[in-house]
């Protein structure tokens, strides 16, 4: 059994994303903007026809995976390797914070390099080892021919997508950084043999807001 598309789904907004602060895999829950888009991303996702929903065991992904759960009846089913980057000692800092306490690799970070998140983190190239594993199982296990959606976090969700299609690592941060509530699908070719991104950073409209616009891979593949 295969599924035929992927969906991973970022989660929605919360206080630390707010602040500007490295969340890494403390449990922080949405916000009510968060809240808010997850009810909208669900009812643009449930429209996908989704089999299996996965989430990482974080609260913030989880809540966002149950909006989903709400509209289509689907159990969401966790799985820790879909958690966000671990960060260590970085955990609830600033990016100002970070450069006072190690501006070496502050430095590092901003020039694009794969640098481990303090000295007890993880690196982009070991999250996203770590995450393409995951989505490979759940795509495998699931009905052939299904849609799989699977809620993660910003840098996991990327950094897995980029692993499961094949880009170079040092390729990764063209993608862009995922949006709050965005989403990748990544569609199995025909001939079963590789993932390839069908859209990137696609988010559902805000009513309430009339200047935005929806991103996708072929338009703004460097939002976020």
């Amino acid at each position: 059994m295969t599924a035929a598309r992927l969906v991973v789904w970022r989660h929605g907004r919360t206080p630390w994303n707010v602040e500007n602060r490295f969340q890494g895999q403390a449990d922080i829950g949405l916000d009510d903007v968060g809240r808010g888009q997850a009810a909208r991303a669900a009812v643009a996702l449930a429209a996908l026809e989704p089999a299996v929903l996965w989430s990482s065991d974080l609260s913030r992904a989880r809540d966002t995976a149950g909006e989903l759960a709400d509209l289509t009846g689907l159990p969401v089913t966790t799985d820790r390797r879909l958690r966000e980057i671990h960060v260590g000692s970085w955990e609830g800092l600033l990016g100002s914070d970070v450069e006072r306490v190690d501006p070496e690799a502050s430095a590092r970070l901003r020039a694009g390099e794969d640098v481990r998140r303090s000295a007890t983190g993880e690196s982009p190239r070991e999250v996203g080892v770590r995450v393409a594993a995951a989505l490979r199982e759940l795509a495998e296990a699931a009905p052939d021919g299904s849609t799989v959606v699977a809620a993660s976090h910003g840098l996991a969700g990327r950094a897995g997508v980029a692993e499961l299609v094949g880009l170079p690592p040092e390729h990764w941060r063209l993608l862009g950084g995922l949006t709050n509530c965005a989403w990748v699908s990544v569609d199995r070719h025909r001939s079963g043999r590789y993932w390839r991104i069908e859209q990137y950073n696609v988010t559902a409209p805000d009513p309430t807001d009339p200047l935005e616009e929806r991103a996708d891979f072929a338009t703004k593949a460097t939002a976020g």
